[in-house]
């Protein structure tokens, strides 16, 4: 061997030292950091820090902020890593009009809950007071208002049953501008239909139609109208087929749907 290239021990042991003592060196760095974070950690989770500052709602109409507050559970005594998401939006989720609930939070220590209800697609008639009906077929028989609703048709006649049911069903599928231009649906049955209703429209005509092909025909009432004299007030019957009868007339006369109303 080449004694050139020979490193004898006592030239190698203050290197190895070196070598140790840094690696200890590290370690003691790596423990005392770890120490401090665990520290730090209890210090947060034991002050004022760790709680929820903010709460905030949005989607809410039906409830107020304060009464969606209260069903989550949530207060300014939380602490914001120990919510359960999961659990609060389930306890909002059994309020009869909230539909979905999402809960979010946001570090440092902020709380979202947004909020999206069904909509009220009618208001069922009882004497002189009105009850909301939702989208998904339910009767707020705890809300009733003593005004006439102006936003949502009035339901006169309905009880909770498969008439109500199929009723709800058409609503839902209708557009928008042909709901907001219905005043009043009342329940007419017959032996042979228990399904008939006739409506009263905010433009000053009548509807006599069938829950059976309601919101099909009904979708096109905005072009049998254009095709109506407004001033001729009368009867759109859309039991079968499409007929008008001004109320002053002594014989119907059809209406014939446009080609692009039918698409």
């Amino acid at each position: 061997m080449d004694k050139g290239k020979i490193v004898s021990i006592e030239d190698r042991i203050p290197k190895l030292k070196h070598q140790r003592r840094k690696k200890a060196n590290r370690r003691l760095i790596m423990l005392l950091a770890l120490f401090f974070i665990l520290i730090a950690s209890v210090v947060y989770f034991q002050s004022p820090l760790s709680k929820v500052r903010k709460i905030s709602v949005s989607g809410n109409e039906s409830y107020s902020y304060e009464q969606i507050v209260e069903k989550s559970e949530v207060s300014f005594q939380s602490n914001v890593w120990k919510i359960s998401r999961k659990e609060i939006e389930e306890k909002l989720e059994k309020l009869q009009e909230i539909k979905n609930a999402t809960v979010g939070v946001n570090l440092p220590n902020t709380v979202s809950i947004e909020i999206e209800e069904f909509s009220r697609l009618a208001y069922i008639s009882s004497g002189k007071d009105f009850y909301p009906v939702l989208e998904n077929g339910n009767i707020l028989g705890e809300k009733q208002i003593d005004e006439i609703p102006v936003n949502a048709p009035i339901l006169i006649g309905f009880e909770e049953g498969k008439v109500l049911d199929e009723m709800i069903d058409s609503l839902e599928v209708l557009p928008e501008v042909v709901i907001n231009s219905i005043s009043e649906i009342h329940s007419k049955p017959v032996k042979t239909d228990v399904f008939l209703i006739k409506l009263y429209m905010n433009d000053g005509f009548e509807v006599n139609a069938t829950l059976r092909t309601f919101s099909e025909k009904m979708a096109h009432y905005p072009s049998i109208v254009s095709q109506l004299d407004p001033a001729k007030k009368g009867v759109i019957d859309l039991e079968v087929g499409s007929y008008f009868k001004a109320y002053e007339a002594e014989e119907a006369e059809e209406v014939e749907l446009e080609k692009e109303s039918e698409q």
